[in-house]
């Protein structure tokens, strides 16, 4: 059957995310093919309108291509057994931890259904249930409505924005509201988590006026590190690993290890400076020359500049 959008009752919109991706994908098949798969719907309640069961996406998308119409199913259930069943049917498309708690929660605030009793129909444990009620539970509300939108995913919620909020409910709202416009990867949000926990009251005021600078300087500083040192980064690198090996034999000496040192000790490490001690006299003399060379007066015998 067809039915007008105004003969809908949306009233578990909210027990779903949102995936913009999902979405854009499903809006180009309406445009392109138009509706296949028709939503599901229970018997009119008293209003009069027929409750969505499933197809909340195409409800929305088909309103925003200007259709008046969607095809409908009617399931002749009650709703708690037709909500129940359309889990249960969904199998291959599984619900994340927030989006199996806002379920439980609308069924045990709807139905009054208890927790053992709902345990029983989705045959979990009752600790499964208590731990999923605790985490809708744990996050403000402010919060899930970033998620439902998709402006926060779920796994990077439920990781980074729980903890916090347990810790200071109100500092988990105020990153949630800054991270949302972003649309961070849960890898990003691991980054601002990080960035905030290591700052001080000033950091974390920084951070909420603009997480993303966070990661684009972290993605700066992986770029650069991955970036091929030049010649006189590696010169340079290798000159104060060698001025710092030399400062710490020094203190060595000052500290008088030489002298409580065995003789076959002594005899090696004088073998070893002696070493040393040519390859940087070659360092020296090289380095120098080169250095010299290279002088603004001497630039006609610079190598770069011929």
């Amino acid at each position: 059957m067809d039915l007008e959008f105004h003969q809908l009752d949306l009233r578990y919109e909210e027990l779903r995310g949102r995936s913009p991706a999902r979405e854009r994908r499903l809006l180009s098949s309406l445009a392109e093919v138009g509706q296949q798969a028709p939503i599901v719907v229970v018997s009119p309640v008293s209003s009069g309108r027929h409750v969505v069961i499933d197809g909340y996406k195409r409800v929305r998308l088909l309103r925003r291509l200007g259709q008046d119409t969607v095809r409908a199913t009617a399931w002749d259930l009650g709703e708690a057994e037709a909500l129940l069943l359309e889990r249960m049917m969904r199998a291959g498309d599984a619900d994340n931890a927030l989006e199996q708690g806002w379920f439980l929660r609308e069924l045990r605030e709807r139905f009054g259904l208890s927790g053992e009793e709902l345990s029983k129909r989705f045959g979990r444990t009752p600790s499964w249930v208590s731990r999923r009620l605790s985490l809708v539970a744990e996050l403000p509300e402010s919060v899930h409505a970033h998620v439902r939108a998709g402006a926060i995913g779920a796994h990077a919620a439920m990781k980074y924005l729980v903890p916090l909020a347990r810790a200071n409910r109100a500092d988990g709202e105020r990153l949630a509201d800054a991270v949302a416009p972003l649309g961070l990867t849960t890898r990003q949000m691991a980054i601002v988590h990080a960035a905030w926990l290591g700052a001080n009251a000033e950091g974390r005021a920084l951070i909420v006026k603009d997480p993303g600078l966070v990661v684009r300087a972290h993605e700066e500083a992986r770029r650069a590190k991955a970036r091929p040192a030049t010649p006189a980064e590696q010169m340079l690198s290798d000159l104060g690993a060698l001025g710092g090996i030399a400062a710490r034999v020094h203190q060595r000496t000052r500290r008088g290890e030489v002298r409580g040192l065995l003789a076959p000790e002594r005899e090696e490490i004088r073998h070893a400076f002696s070493q040393a001690r040519r390859e940087v006299e070659r360092l020296i003399k090289r380095l120098g020359k080169e250095l010299d060379d290279a002088r603004p007066e001497h630039a006609n015998r610079d190598p770069a500049t011929a």
